[in-house]
């Protein structure tokens, strides 16, 4: 399903843990790492698509789960010509995505890479909220920066004396800081 202007709708999921790290992906036999997405299927909503979406690519459920906060607009970004397949050449030009920011309230173990028979991802960790985007493919980067950028807000607080290392720094993990992040975009 793609639209008039030639992008596929699709959901972004940016999961965060307890300690406000976020859930980081490795593509299925590939040096690539990245948040689970994918595309919303005729007739759903882009809520139905990212529980979907989270339990084909993660193996959580709902239940699994606390949404946090969405993008407010759609987000997109072109794929270059050399990986469009060639019977979607003409008008598709890439991708447009809502984006959630999602906090497991379940446990570690309850992620599985195999809930699916057609998993996305090889191995995964938990990283840093502000992740480095050298190792996403380079045309996803700049929608990654603005998901990210605007989902920060949603993020709760760390308990009081929390400290987390942010970009090379240590940095208290208060509201304030992330009032600071947003203004700095």
């Amino acid at each position: 399903m793609i639209d008039r202007e030639g992008y596929r709708p699709n959901v972004g999921i940016i999961l965060t843990n307890a300690k406000n790290q976020v859930f980081w992906g490795k593509r299925i036999r590939q040096d690539a790492w990245q948040f689970p997405q994918g595309g919303i299927q005729h007739g759903e909503t882009p809520e139905q698509a990212m529980y979907r979406e989270l339990h084909e690519e993660v193996g959580l459920h709902t239940c699994h789960v606390q949404i946090l906060g969405r993008t407010r607009d759609w987000m997109r970004y072109e794929v270059p010509q050399t990986w469009v397949k060639r019977d979607s050449r003409g008008n598709y030009k890439g991708q447009k995505q809502i984006w959630f920011l999602l906090r497991l309230v379940g446990r570690d173990c309850d992620v599985s890479l195999r809930a699916s028979g057609h998993p996305e991802f090889d191995a995964w960790r938990w990283i840093d909220y502000w992740v480095e985007l050298d190792s996403v493919i380079e045309f996803k980067r700049d929608v990654y920066r603005l998901a990210l950028n605007e989902l920060v807000r949603y993020l709760p607080p760390l308990k009081a004396g929390a400290r987390r290392e942010t970009a090379g720094k240590m940095q208290d993990s208060s509201m304030d800081e992330h009032k600071q992040l947003i203004q700095r975009g």
